[in-house]
């Protein structure tokens, strides 16, 4: 249909074009209507005439489904055997039994009218997902993260497993435990060690704890130590391999040192002895350019304007 504004635009147009000189039907033919068309459009007053299709009346059809029909349909449909069955089960359904009250396709029309063909019986309606939360670091102990690493042993299909804690903002190692195997209760017991070396119970906001997907830091165990230390939980986004870098990152050149023995480790102690070494010389030699993580987490280093512009 064309609008009324629309019309009376062409018609004032092809109006003017024949008043220059131009002939009624190739001005027609250039607006992109036919002659009939521009005489059906003109009113015997000469005004422009309106689309009168909306206003029509049109005759009831004669195989058209009463409000009796629709109303037993509807109540078919919420019956409790069938209010999470869709239309395409429910006329199959009353076939085998001998009962037809109508076609699927009229099913489809009479539930959409009532507003009843989106998600019928338990399923729940989708819930739109925000923007995933970013944490931003601005001073040390604002921002934790943490990981698990393997760590080989000198038994082929052996590993040990260092659990690791890492200020965000000064890149200082503030915990890690070897263990032997890769369980919740040992992230919970490092999370709470942790917790009390830093002192984090006098604080008055406490920090945020970032990690993967793993199950040994998504656990229960894990979550409702969490939840008792006033640690908020935060993990890595959907399909985005890259947001627990800077411990990935830290593990990476643990794991590529001169001293990192290439054939494993002997024991759980000889690993622990490694990792306490590496953890000494982290917490000299941080990321934080030529600054030390202990002077970066004191903050020894924040009136230096250069060594913060260097980070």
């Amino acid at each position: 249909m064309t609008r009324l504004e629309d019309r009376q635009t062409l018609m004032a147009e092809i109006a003017s074009a024949c008043a220059a000189g131009a002939r009624l039907a190739p001005a027609c033919g250039l607006a992109g209507i036919d002659l009939r068309t521009f005489q059906r459009w003109r009113a015997e007053d000469g005004q422009v005439r309106a689309d009168r299709r909306p206003e029509a009346v049109r005759p009831r059809p004669a195989h058209a489904l009463s409000e009796a029909e629709r109303a037993r349909m509807v109540a078919l449909a919420n019956a409790p055997r069938f209010a999470s069955t869709p239309p395409a089960r429910i006329v199959p359904a009353l076939a085998d039994e001998g009962v037809y009250v109508a076609s699927e396709a009229s099913f489809h029309r009479v539930l959409r009218d009532q507003g009843q063909m989106r998600r019928r019986g338990r399923a729940r309606p989708p819930r739109s997902a925000g923007p995933p939360s970013t944490h931003v670091a601005t001073a040390p102990g604002q921002v934790w993260c943490w990981d698990v690493t393997f760590l080989p042993a000198r038994v082929q299909g052996r590993w040990f497993y260092l659990f690791l804690i890492l200020d965000l903002f000064s890149r200082k190692i503030i915990g890690h435990e070897v263990h032997e195997t890769d369980q919740a209760e040992h992230a919970a017991h490092l999370v709470r060690r942790t917790a009390l070396a830093e002192g984090i119970h006098a604080r008055a906001l406490r920090p945020v704890l970032h990690g993967d997907n793993g199950p040994s830091v998504k656990g229960t165990t894990v979550l409702a130590m969490l939840h008792w230390l006033g640690i908020a939980p935060s993990h890595s986004r959907p399909r985005v391999s890259d947001d627990n870098s800077y411990v990935e990152a830290l593990f990476r050149t643990a794991k590529y040192r001169p001293e990192f023995p290439a054939a494993g480790f002997a024991d759980p102690a000889g690993a622990r002895q490694w990792a306490a070494a590496f953890v000494h010389c982290g917490s000299l030699a941080s990321g934080c350019a030529i600054v030390a993580a202990s002077r970066w987490r004191g903050g020894r280093c924040h009136g230096d304007r250069r060594i913060r512009c260097a980070r």
